[in-house]
């Protein structure tokens, strides 16, 4: 026996009904997704973990994370096309930082969520 769909389908319209008025635009929902899908590679998670520590320059992300710079540059290519760093200029060099604080709360709440 499965327990873990119900025995009798009895679905309650108006409940549906007040549910999918609340659902989100499927295109906001679409973009969700993707940012879920960039935030799911342990490389990428573990650059944003070092950048929600210090501001760095990309030898400095490939020092901690003993990579190459030349794919270092590859994933915060990925992190900056979703918008979750941001860089800028110093010298000649590239300083990378979170793009803002909701990153920031997006990797703490995910940290809480897996250590519960």
């Amino acid at each position: 026996m499965n327990n873990d769909v119900c025995l009798a389908f009895s679905a309650d319209p108006e409940k549906i009904e007040k549910v999918k008025s609340k659902i989100k635009d499927p295109e906001d929902l679409l973009s969700l997704a993707e940012l879920f899908k960039v935030l799911g590679d342990p490389t990428r998670i573990k650059i944003l973990d070092a950048l929600s520590n210090s501001e760095l320059c990309v030898c400095d992300i490939a020092g901690i994370m003993e990579m190459g710079s030349s794919a270092v540059s590859h994933q915060l290519r990925v992190l900056r096309a979703a918008k979750i760093v941001k860089f800028r200029r110093e010298g000649k060099n590239v300083i990378y930082s979170l793009d803002d604080d909701h990153v920031r709360s997006l990797i703490q709440t995910g940290l809480d969520h897996v250590l519960e």
